[in-house]
This record gives C-alpha cells, structure tokens and sequence, in this order.
C-alpha cells in the first residue's frame, strides 16, 4: 500500500537534468551479418550524439582485421562507399568519440586493434578507467610503449601481457585490474 505522503514528495532530480549535452561515447557492433561495417555505421550514426569528435570502425572477413578512423562526424566519414568496402567482413565493432580522457587526436579515436600470437582482437570502450594512471605506469615500467592517451589502449596492453591462455581468460584478467565508473547510476 502507498502511503499518500509519499506522492507529495519531489521526485529525486536526475543529474542530466541541466539542460546540458552529456555525450559519453556510443558502441555498436554487428556479428554474423553480411555488409557488417555498413551496419554498424548506421548504428553509429543514430549514436552520433553520444560522442561528435571522431568515430572508428574495425571489420573482420574471417582472416583479417580492417580499421578506418576519423576526425568529426559519422555522415562524411562512413558515408561513402570507397570507405564502406574497404571495411569488408561479417562483424564489425564502431565506436564515436566524446574525449573524456585522452587527447583528441587521431591517435586515440577508437576501436583499438592489436595482434597477438593467438590472433586479433578490436576493442572499443565507453567510460573512464579511475585507476588508469597507476595501471599505465606499472605497465610502463613493465616496458610498455603507449601509443594513444586513451585509457583504452591500457586494457590492450592487460590482454597482451596477460599469463593466460586463451584470449577471453586474457581480458577477463585485464578487466579485474581495473576500475572504472559510468556517468551517472540509478
């Protein structure tokens, strides 16, 4: 039963209720799909305003890994076809950019690809790590070379260098060594 006094009370204040753009990235992806780039960049463009600085797609046709990245905006990077075909495959994985963390250069535009001695992986990922910069530095006195300020590339470097075997053992190791938090919970 309710009790009347309670529906008197304000409703608790949503901390997006400013009025204000909160872009804080958008992921998508396509798995088993013919023209899975071309998909997932529809994806992103209905996420455009979860991040408008830059935006990346990498494919996979079954043996190789295929990324474009680019400055501004979904419509006039994945738009064209020229870009479309060169991301063939039938899963892809596409991420928009709003910098949190990182600088805005190309460099740090995601998916990250790497290539391992069992094979590729792409990663993209939305939110800050909060203890990206004891992470780093321990991975760099391990002999890490950063190439991006992205927080990112940090969990790239957890799979690399990850004792496990297999490469989902690898990330689920490389997540247990981080901390992160989302914008705004419930």
């Amino acid at each position: 039963m309710t009790d009347v006094s309670d529906l008197n009370d304000p409703l608790p204040q949503h901390p997006f209720d400013d009025d204000r753009f909160h872009e804080e990235c958008g992921i998508f992806g396509v798995y088993s799909a013919e023209g899975a780039a071309a998909l997932t960049a529809l994806g992103l463009h209905a996420l455009q305003h979860r991040g408008q600085e830059a935006a990346g797609i990498t494919s996979f046709d079954g043996r190789r890994f295929h990324t474009h990245r680019a400055q501004g905006h979904i419509s006039g990077n994945f738009d064209r076809s020229d870009v479309i075909s060169q991301l063939p495959g039938t899963t892809a994985i596409g991420h928009t950019r709003y910098a949190t963390t990182g600088g805005t250069g190309l460099r740090n535009v995601q998916p990250l690809f790497a290539e391992l001695v069992s094979g590729g992986f792409a990663i993209a990922h939305n939110g800050n790590i909060t203890n990206a910069m004891t992470v780093r530095k321990r991975l760099v006195r391990k002999g890490a070379i950063f190439q991006s300020t992205s927080d990112t590339e940090m969990i790239v470097h957890l799979i690399a260098t990850s004792q496990y075997r297999t490469l989902l053992d690898r990330l689920i190791d490389a997540l247990k060594q981080v901390e992160g938090r989302t914008a705004w919970s419930a």
